[in-house]
Protein backbone atom coordinates (compact mmCIF):
# COMPACT_ATOMS: atom_id res chain seq x y z
CA UNK A 1 0.00 0.00 0.00
CA UNK A 2 2.54 2.16 0.80
CA UNK A 3 4.71 1.52 -2.53
CA UNK A 4 1.55 2.66 -4.74
CA UNK A 5 1.01 6.03 -2.00
CA UNK A 6 4.24 7.10 -3.48
CA UNK A 7 2.97 6.14 -6.86
CA UNK A 8 -0.05 7.95 -6.84
CA UNK A 9 2.18 11.04 -5.20
CA UNK A 10 4.67 10.94 -7.67
CA UNK A 11 1.52 10.80 -10.73
CA UNK A 12 0.22 13.84 -9.11
CA UNK A 13 3.22 15.93 -9.51
CA UNK A 14 3.96 15.02 -12.78
CA UNK A 15 0.52 15.99 -13.92
CA UNK A 16 0.73 19.47 -11.83
CA UNK A 17 3.77 19.92 -14.12
CA UNK A 18 2.23 19.24 -17.15
CA UNK A 19 -0.80 21.36 -16.14
CA UNK A 20 1.30 24.03 -15.50
CA UNK A 21 3.21 23.91 -18.88
CA UNK A 22 0.01 23.62 -20.90
CA UNK A 23 -1.47 26.65 -18.79
CA UNK A 24 1.43 29.06 -19.94
CA UNK A 25 1.56 27.82 -23.37
CA UNK A 26 -2.60 28.59 -23.68
CA UNK A 27 -1.62 31.84 -22.29
CA UNK A 28 0.96 32.27 -24.93
CA UNK A 29 -1.36 31.36 -27.80
CA UNK A 30 -3.96 33.51 -25.96
CA UNK A 31 -1.74 36.81 -26.35
CA UNK A 32 -0.90 35.88 -29.98
CA UNK A 33 -4.14 35.62 -30.91
CA UNK A 34 -5.02 39.07 -29.46
CA UNK A 35 -2.34 40.79 -31.53
CA UNK A 36 -2.83 39.42 -34.47
CA UNK A 37 -7.26 38.53 -34.96
CA UNK A 38 -7.90 42.16 -35.16
CA UNK A 39 -5.17 42.70 -38.04
CA UNK A 40 -6.62 39.89 -39.75
CA UNK A 41 -10.08 41.07 -39.72
CA UNK A 42 -8.84 44.15 -40.95
CA UNK A 43 -6.69 43.12 -43.59
CA UNK A 44 -9.76 40.98 -44.51
CA UNK A 45 -11.99 44.05 -45.75
CA UNK A 46 -9.06 45.38 -47.43
CA UNK A 47 -8.28 42.42 -49.41
CA UNK A 48 -11.83 41.90 -50.22
CA UNK A 49 -12.14 45.31 -51.83
CA UNK A 50 -8.86 44.87 -53.80
CA UNK A 51 -10.11 41.49 -54.93
CA UNK A 52 -13.25 43.09 -56.24
CA UNK A 53 -11.60 45.87 -57.88
CA UNK A 54 -9.01 43.52 -59.68
CA UNK A 55 -12.16 41.53 -60.50
CA UNK A 56 -13.85 44.27 -62.05
CA UNK A 57 -11.04 45.09 -63.80
CA UNK A 58 -10.35 41.81 -65.09
CA UNK A 59 -13.83 41.75 -66.89
CA UNK A 60 -13.53 45.32 -68.62
CA UNK A 61 -12.52 47.01 -71.75
CA UNK A 62 -9.52 47.62 -69.90
CA UNK A 63 -7.78 44.35 -70.10
CA UNK A 64 -8.08 45.00 -74.23
CA UNK A 65 -6.58 48.41 -74.37
CA UNK A 66 -3.96 46.59 -72.25
CA UNK A 67 -3.11 43.66 -74.37
CA UNK A 68 -3.16 45.03 -77.83
CA UNK A 69 -0.57 47.27 -76.59
CA UNK A 70 2.50 44.86 -77.37
CA UNK A 71 4.54 47.38 -78.88
CA UNK A 72 5.12 49.08 -75.92
CA UNK A 73 8.76 49.45 -74.40
CA UNK A 74 7.45 47.24 -71.35
CA UNK A 75 5.80 44.95 -73.63
CA UNK A 76 7.74 41.67 -72.00
CA UNK A 77 6.18 42.93 -68.28
CA UNK A 78 2.61 43.31 -69.36
CA UNK A 79 2.81 39.89 -70.82
CA UNK A 80 4.07 38.57 -67.97
CA UNK A 81 1.18 40.48 -65.80
CA UNK A 82 -1.96 39.20 -68.63
CA UNK A 83 -0.46 35.71 -68.13
CA UNK A 84 -1.82 35.90 -64.62
CA UNK A 85 -5.21 37.06 -66.05
CA UNK A 86 -6.06 34.94 -69.29
CA UNK A 87 -7.21 31.18 -68.47
CA UNK A 88 -5.79 28.76 -70.34
CA UNK A 89 -6.53 24.89 -70.76
CA UNK A 90 -5.67 23.15 -67.62
CA UNK A 91 -3.13 20.46 -68.09
CA UNK A 92 -2.14 20.58 -64.06
CA UNK A 93 -3.22 22.47 -61.30
CA UNK A 94 -1.83 23.32 -57.61
CA UNK A 95 -2.73 23.61 -54.17
CA UNK A 96 -1.24 26.20 -51.92
CA UNK A 97 -1.46 24.18 -48.28
CA UNK A 98 -1.01 26.40 -45.79
CA UNK A 99 -0.70 24.35 -42.12
CA UNK A 100 1.67 25.29 -38.73
CA UNK A 101 5.17 23.77 -38.39
CA UNK A 102 5.05 22.23 -34.92
CA UNK A 103 1.93 20.32 -33.63
CA UNK A 104 0.23 21.07 -30.02
CA UNK A 105 -2.88 22.69 -32.51
CA UNK A 106 -5.54 19.97 -31.85
CA UNK A 107 -7.23 19.20 -34.83
CA UNK A 108 -6.38 22.31 -37.17
CA UNK A 109 -3.63 20.00 -39.62
CA UNK A 110 -5.66 17.37 -39.67
CA UNK A 111 -8.58 19.32 -40.77
CA UNK A 112 -6.65 21.02 -43.32
CA UNK A 113 -4.90 18.10 -44.37
CA UNK A 114 -7.94 15.68 -44.24
CA UNK A 115 -10.37 18.54 -47.02
CA UNK A 116 -7.40 18.36 -48.92
CA UNK A 117 -7.00 15.02 -49.43
CA UNK A 118 -10.87 15.09 -50.60
CA UNK A 119 -11.05 17.95 -52.99
CA UNK A 120 -7.56 15.61 -54.65
CA UNK A 121 -9.93 12.50 -54.86
CA UNK A 122 -13.30 14.14 -55.55
CA UNK A 123 -11.29 16.13 -58.60
CA UNK A 124 -8.53 14.66 -59.57
CA UNK A 125 -9.60 11.11 -58.81
CA UNK A 126 -6.00 11.17 -56.76
CA UNK A 127 -3.95 11.21 -59.91
CA UNK A 128 -1.16 12.79 -58.56
CA UNK A 129 -0.02 13.88 -62.13
CA UNK A 130 -2.79 15.96 -62.21
CA UNK A 131 -1.23 18.26 -59.64
CA UNK A 132 1.57 19.69 -57.62
CA UNK A 133 1.43 21.26 -53.89
CA UNK A 134 2.99 24.40 -52.63
CA UNK A 135 3.81 23.48 -49.37
CA UNK A 136 3.78 26.29 -46.45
CA UNK A 137 4.35 24.71 -43.28
CA UNK A 138 6.18 21.71 -41.86
CA UNK A 139 3.20 19.47 -41.04
CA UNK A 140 1.79 19.50 -44.83
CA UNK A 141 5.19 19.34 -46.38
CA UNK A 142 6.30 16.29 -44.44
CA UNK A 143 2.59 14.49 -44.88
CA UNK A 144 2.41 15.38 -48.59
CA UNK A 145 6.57 14.25 -48.99
CA UNK A 146 5.45 10.93 -46.83
CA UNK A 147 2.94 9.71 -49.43
CA UNK A 148 4.66 10.35 -52.02
CA UNK A 149 3.31 13.49 -53.95
CA UNK A 150 5.09 16.03 -56.22
CA UNK A 151 5.59 18.95 -53.49
CA UNK A 152 7.15 21.88 -56.65
CA UNK A 153 7.77 24.40 -53.56
CA UNK A 154 8.20 24.38 -49.63
CA UNK A 155 8.45 27.00 -47.19
CA UNK A 156 8.87 26.77 -43.40
CA UNK A 157 8.71 29.03 -40.72
CA UNK A 158 6.16 31.33 -41.21
CA UNK A 159 6.28 34.19 -37.95
CA UNK A 160 3.74 33.89 -35.92
CA UNK A 161 2.67 37.34 -36.39
CA UNK A 162 3.47 37.35 -39.93
CA UNK A 163 3.96 40.68 -42.40
CA UNK A 164 3.56 41.52 -45.95
CA UNK A 165 7.73 41.47 -46.76
CA UNK A 166 7.17 37.77 -45.33
CA UNK A 167 5.64 37.01 -47.61
CA UNK A 168 7.29 37.95 -50.98
CA UNK A 169 9.37 35.57 -51.72
CA UNK A 170 6.40 33.26 -51.89
CA UNK A 171 4.55 35.37 -54.09
CA UNK A 172 7.56 35.75 -56.26
CA UNK A 173 7.81 32.13 -56.67
CA UNK A 174 4.57 31.64 -57.20
CA UNK A 175 4.17 33.97 -60.23
CA UNK A 176 7.40 32.45 -61.86
CA UNK A 177 6.35 28.37 -61.12
CA UNK A 178 2.64 30.07 -63.01
CA UNK A 179 4.04 31.84 -65.71
CA UNK A 180 6.81 29.41 -66.75
CA UNK A 181 3.76 26.65 -67.19
CA UNK A 182 4.46 24.19 -63.71
CA UNK A 183 0.97 24.85 -63.21
CA UNK A 184 -2.10 26.61 -65.02
CA UNK A 185 -4.33 26.93 -61.88
CA UNK A 186 -3.45 27.74 -58.49
CA UNK A 187 -5.62 27.48 -55.20
CA UNK A 188 -5.02 28.47 -51.71
CA UNK A 189 -6.40 25.99 -49.16
CA UNK A 190 -6.57 26.81 -45.57
CA UNK A 191 -8.60 26.82 -41.92
CA UNK A 192 -10.61 30.56 -42.05
CA UNK A 193 -10.13 32.00 -38.82
CA UNK A 194 -14.39 32.14 -37.16
CA UNK A 195 -14.30 32.66 -33.81
CA UNK A 196 -11.79 30.83 -30.91
CA UNK A 197 -13.67 28.04 -31.09
CA UNK A 198 -14.30 27.69 -34.77
CA UNK A 199 -12.51 27.53 -37.98
CA UNK A 200 -13.61 26.58 -41.45
CA UNK A 201 -11.42 24.56 -44.41
CA UNK A 202 -11.64 27.28 -47.38
CA UNK A 203 -10.31 26.95 -50.91
CA UNK A 204 -9.63 30.05 -52.98
CA UNK A 205 -8.78 30.43 -56.47
CA UNK A 206 -5.77 33.12 -56.94
CA UNK A 207 -4.30 32.05 -60.22
CA UNK A 208 -5.33 33.32 -62.89
CA UNK A 209 -7.28 36.28 -62.02
CA UNK A 210 -11.07 35.66 -62.74
CA UNK A 211 -13.85 38.19 -63.15
CA UNK A 212 -17.05 38.53 -61.24
CA UNK A 213 -19.50 36.01 -61.29
CA UNK A 214 -22.29 36.98 -63.11
CA UNK A 215 -25.06 37.17 -60.27
CA UNK A 216 -22.25 40.26 -59.32
CA UNK A 217 -23.31 43.61 -59.30
CA UNK A 218 -22.94 45.41 -62.90
CA UNK A 219 -19.62 46.13 -63.91
CA UNK A 220 -18.67 48.88 -65.92
CA UNK A 221 -16.94 48.52 -69.20
CA UNK A 222 -14.95 51.65 -69.19
CA UNK A 223 -12.47 53.43 -66.98
CA UNK A 224 -10.29 56.01 -67.09
CA UNK A 225 -6.86 55.20 -66.16
CA UNK A 226 -4.62 57.84 -65.08
CA UNK A 227 -1.43 57.60 -66.00
CA UNK A 228 -1.75 54.48 -68.30
CA UNK A 229 -3.89 51.50 -68.16
CA UNK A 230 -0.44 49.34 -68.71
CA UNK A 231 1.15 51.23 -65.54
CA UNK A 232 -2.51 50.99 -63.24
CA UNK A 233 -2.31 46.89 -63.93
CA UNK A 234 1.51 46.56 -63.13
CA UNK A 235 0.92 48.33 -60.01
CA UNK A 236 -2.03 46.54 -59.12
CA UNK A 237 -1.68 43.08 -60.04
CA UNK A 238 1.28 41.70 -57.70
CA UNK A 239 0.15 44.04 -55.19
CA UNK A 240 -3.22 42.19 -55.66
CA UNK A 241 -1.57 38.63 -55.41
CA UNK A 242 0.64 39.91 -52.62
CA UNK A 243 -2.99 40.92 -50.92
CA UNK A 244 -4.08 37.52 -51.01
CA UNK A 245 -1.56 35.38 -50.13
CA UNK A 246 -0.75 37.40 -47.11
CA UNK A 247 -4.35 37.66 -45.95
CA UNK A 248 -4.37 33.82 -45.93
CA UNK A 249 -1.40 33.21 -44.63
CA UNK A 250 -3.02 36.19 -41.29
CA UNK A 251 -5.83 34.08 -41.93
CA UNK A 252 -4.56 30.65 -41.27
CA UNK A 253 -2.03 32.04 -38.55
CA UNK A 254 -5.07 33.40 -36.78
CA UNK A 255 -6.94 30.29 -37.04
CA UNK A 256 -3.33 28.26 -36.35
CA UNK A 257 -3.17 30.27 -32.64
CA UNK A 258 -6.84 29.54 -31.70
CA UNK A 259 -6.87 26.00 -32.01
CA UNK A 260 -3.53 26.04 -30.03
CA UNK A 261 -4.98 28.24 -26.96
CA UNK A 262 -8.19 25.76 -27.26
CA UNK A 263 -5.74 22.70 -27.62
CA UNK A 264 -3.71 24.04 -24.35
CA UNK A 265 -6.90 25.15 -22.46
CA UNK A 266 -8.54 21.22 -23.16
CA UNK A 267 -5.12 19.98 -21.73
CA UNK A 268 -4.84 21.77 -19.21
CA UNK A 269 -8.56 20.90 -18.10
CA UNK A 270 -7.60 17.44 -18.59
CA UNK A 271 -4.82 18.09 -16.08
CA UNK A 272 -7.07 19.10 -13.43
CA UNK A 273 -9.34 16.77 -13.67
CA UNK A 274 -6.99 13.86 -13.49
CA UNK A 275 -5.18 16.02 -10.11
CA UNK A 276 -8.66 15.79 -8.56
CA UNK A 277 -9.52 12.24 -9.23
CA UNK A 278 -5.72 10.96 -8.18
CA UNK A 279 -6.26 13.09 -5.17
CA UNK A 280 -9.42 11.63 -4.17
CA UNK A 281 -7.51 8.06 -5.14
CA UNK A 282 -4.73 9.43 -2.79
CA UNK A 283 -6.94 9.98 0.43
CA UNK A 284 -9.06 6.96 -0.05
CA UNK A 285 -5.29 4.66 -0.52
CA UNK A 286 -4.47 6.78 2.48
CA UNK A 287 -7.55 6.13 4.86
CA UNK A 288 -7.38 2.73 4.22
CA UNK A 289 -4.26 2.25 4.96
CA UNK A 290 -4.52 4.25 8.49
CA UNK A 291 -7.85 1.82 9.04
CA UNK A 292 -5.76 -0.91 8.45
CA UNK A 293 -3.00 0.29 10.62
CA UNK A 294 -5.52 1.07 13.44
CA UNK A 295 -6.59 -2.24 13.28
CA UNK A 296 -3.25 -3.67 13.33
CA UNK A 297 -3.10 -1.57 16.90
CA UNK A 298 -5.79 -2.41 18.53
CA UNK A 299 -5.94 -6.55 17.49
CA UNK A 300 -1.95 -6.54 19.10
CA UNK A 301 -2.99 -4.79 22.31
CA UNK A 302 -6.29 -7.63 22.66
CA UNK A 303 -3.67 -10.12 22.18
CA UNK A 304 -1.72 -9.00 24.93
CA UNK A 305 -4.93 -8.76 27.20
Amino acid sequence: MAESLIDIKRRIASTKKTGQITNAMQMVSGSKLMKIEKQSINYQMYSNKLKSVVSHLASSKLLESVGSASTSTNSANLLSLNNLLVKRPVKKSAYMVITSDRGLVGGYNSNILKAVMSIFKEKHNDNKDEFVIIAIGATGAEFFKNRGYNVAYEYRGIKDIPSIDDVKPIVNTLIQLYISGVYDELFICHNHHVNSLTSDFVSDQLLPITAPAKNDNKVSEEYIADPSPEEVLQSILPQFVDSLVFGAMLDAKTAEHAASMTAMKSSTDNANNLISTLTTKFNRARQAQITTEITEIVGGAAALE
